[in-house]
């Protein structure tokens, strides 16, 4: 074995102690050029990130980057409540002298001025702008914009070194001169395009409303019209019973002068006129009232003095086949028609819910001038189609489609409810017309068996074969005749008018009802 000299491991480890510093020396170099690589890849950053800032001026548009609507929710039109229909939401000015009142000006000033329909009419106009704003996600937006604006930046703030020739970290300042326009358009979306149906259904209820409404002025003003009737009716016989009280009194005072009644009598006979006077000012009042009523429903001045012209119509009741008023009602009532619509609405409403879970597709776009200034300013754009799809969105859908699908069984609860009250309304109006016909038939005999008794009475007290109380008993017999045929009246032309409405007809057929009038 070959044993080396210590001389030479001297040498050798002079040697190991010179390469080693020459070692560190191109460790040290090589770092220096790593050092070097990541300044130039910094200042490289930093110019894709000055391209950046530059393009940022400029509005991109995400690709089909769609967020849920947060639009209203849609509002189906209902019929206001009746209470609403015994106002007016516009009033006439107070004319000078008496106006002529006809069944029918007052129904043409109740189509005018009441306020039922007036809110029905406000309703139509919401569900109109319901249904603008729900095509209005379906059409494209188009927007623009612009700005100028002078910068300054700190490149050192952002961590960015000084690229080689910059003695500053600061840069600036420069100007950036943007104005451009934007369109958005949806090209596809269910949710969307069943909400636009669902308000388009809204919308069509809305008239329908309208229409309902119409009947129900129709109704409310012939009943008013006709209640004011009666009231001036009873008032008219009031002064009539009034008068032949006053009479009965006088010819008791003379018999009582002549020996021929009692003392009694003449007190009888002058309670009987002075229970007529009571009468007559209750029925005064009435009347005057009633008439304050009409003219609040029907949009005339409350102090406004008017005089009915027409009289309490009566005619009898053709024969109608009920199946074929049944069918008729249910192809034609406003109000079920509505609720037909209302529930078609629903149902696209689940349409739109479940919609929320399909993909939907878009189209950006972007085109202006940008540049340091107006006058160097270049043309720029930028168009971009996407698809957005929906993954998991914490329920929501679920939730919506089960909200809709409620509104849907509530609705269609409502239709079957409203199906079976339109029978019950047209048996119900057709028995009391029968009813009320057979009544009035009834109080006209009453009324000529009274006036013949309230004679015979007078002779025989003036023959002195009976006393006062007869007379007065025939009195009372005759104000409770005359009054029954004015009730049997009022409500035969009140049960004709809610047939017609029944029937979803109040409006084209109420004259042919109320016998020509």
């Amino acid at each position: 074995m070959k044993i080396s000299n210590p001389e030479d491991w001297t040498d050798q480890k002079t040697m190991d102690l010179r390469i080693r510093p020459f070692a560190s020396k191109t460790r040290y170099g090589n770092g220096m050029k790593s050092i070097r690589t990541m300044q130039a890849a910094l200042v490289a950053t930093f110019v894709f990130l000055g391209v950046l800032s530059s393009a940022a001026q400029l509005p991109t548009s995400a690709p089909a980057t769609s967020s849920t609507n947060q639009s209203p929710s849609l509002n189906s039109a209902q019929t206001p409540s009746l209470d609403t229909f015994n106002g007016s939401g516009a009033v006439d000015k107070l004319v000078p002298g008496v106006v002529q009142l006809s069944l029918l000006d007052a129904m043409d000033r109740g189509l005018k001025h009441n306020l039922g329909l007036l809110l029905s009419h406000q309703q139509s106009e919401l569900a109109r702008a319901q249904y603008h704003r729900q095509l209005s996600a379906l059409l494209p937006n188009i927007s623009g914009s612009g700005s100028e604006s002078l910068n300054q930046i700190n490149l050192a703030a952002f961590g960015i070194p000084l690229p080689a020739g910059l003695t500053s970290p600061v840069v600036g300042p420069f100007a950036i001169f943007d104005v451009h326009a934007s369109m958005n358009e949806t090209l596809l979306d269910f949710n969307a395009m069943n909400k636009v149906r669902a308000a388009s259904e809204n919308e069509k209820t809305a008239k329908l409303t309208i229409q309902d409404a119409r009947e129900l002025v129709v109704l409310v003003v012939g009943n008013e019209y006709l209640l004011t009737l009666a009231s001036g009716a009873r008032l008219d016989t009031a002064k009539a019973q009034l008068t032949t009280a006053q009479t009965i009194f006088q010819q008791t005072q003379d018999l009582k002068k002549a020996g021929v009644a009692a003392g009694i009598d003449v007190l009888r006979s002058q309670v009987q006129m002075q229970t007529q006077q009571q009468r007559v000012l209750a029925a005064q009042n009435q009347y005057e009232q009633q008439k304050m009523v009409l003219t609040r429903t029907i949009g005339m001045p409350v102090s406004q003095q008017f005089q009915l012209t027409d009289t309490v119509p009566y005619a009898p009741l053709t024969a109608m086949n009920f199946d074929e008023a049944l069918a008729r009602a249910f192809k034609q009532r406003p109000e079920y028609l509505a609720a037909e619509s209302r529930l078609r609405a629903a149902e696209l409403g689940v349409k739109a819910a479940k919609g929320e879970a399909l993909p939907t597709v878009e189209l950006n776009g972007q085109a202006g001038f940008l540049g340091s200034a107006p006058g160097s300013a270049e043309a720029i754009y930028n168009i971009s189609a996407g698809v957005r799809i929906p993954i998991f969105q914490g329920g929501k859908v679920k939730a919506d489609v089960g909200q809709a699908e409620v509104l849907v069984r509530q609705n269609r609860l409502q239709l079957e409810n409203l199906r079976s009250r339109v029978e019950f309304e047209i048996r119900s109006a057709l028995l009391d017309v029968k009813t009320s016909d057979d009544q009035v038939a009834v109080a006209k005999q009453q009324i000529d068996l009274a006036a013949e008794q309230l004679r015979e009475s007078q002779d025989r007290y003036k023959a002195g074969v009976s006393g006062s109380l007869e007379v007065v008993q025939s009195q009372e017999a005759v104000a409770s005749a005359n009054d029954s045929y004015i009730q049997a009246l009022y409500q035969n032309n009140v049960a004709k008018l809610t047939l017609v409405r029944a029937l979803g007809e109040a409006e084209q057929r109420t004259r042919a009802f109320l016998g020509g009038k």
